[in-house]
């Protein structure tokens, strides 16, 4: 059966040396396959009661398929911005309009322990009072949760790696931990 949707995994992509300088251009399931550093956006999104926005990925995608996650975003596409990338992700993940710009928090780096997910990425929060109609194709499940019951869910529900460290150094640095971003 035929779909007009593209395969992510065409999807061209910036890939980037350790000092986040493009390099080049390559399709997103090159990239995976081959380890190359690339750049990503995370957006922790809170609604009006301070509760955040946590989601089941689909089983259709090419990284870290059925994983929760307490970010939105993605990878930037190729001269995209990391700002210009948080706001469209975010939008695109929740089905929403008209979203403030994400505030930048700050940047980290993210090599997984088998290579193949090697990441510049930047952290960012945003404040969603509209109503969210998350994407079928990207989100399985969804909610708000209060942030205790969040942290609860982290040792019992198998999250996104690269989410998990980025929101670890969250809470570090908001605890004043501080440490290397």
């Amino acid at each position: 059966m035929l779909s007009d949707t593209p395969d992510p995994a065409d999807e061209i992509l910036d890939f980037v040396d350790e000092d986040d300088r493009v390099l080049g251009q390559a399709p997103r399931g090159e990239l995976y396959a081959k380890g190359l550093r690339h750049r990503c956006a995370f957006v922790l999104v809170r609604d009006p009661a301070d509760r955040i926005f946590v989601h089941r990925r689909t089983a259709r995608k090419l990284a870290f398929p059925s994983l929760y996650g307490m970010f939105v975003g993605g990878v930037l596409g190729a001269g995209e911005s990391y700002d210009e990338a948080a706001l469209r992700e975010a939008e695109e993940e929740l089905g929403v309009s008209g979203l403030e710009r994400p505030v930048p928090l700050f940047p980290f780096r993210y090599d997984s322990p088998d290579g193949r997910f090697r990441e510049h990425a930047y952290v960012y929060e945003v404040r969603c009072a509209l109503p969210v109609r998350p994407q079928p194709e990207e989100i399985a499940w969804h909610a708000f949760l209060p942030e205790e019951e969040l942290v609860r869910r982290l040792v019992e529900w198998e999250w996104v790696p690269d989410g998990l460290v980025a929101y670890e150094r969250l809470r570090a640095l908001r605890a004043g931990g501080g440490g290397p971003a």
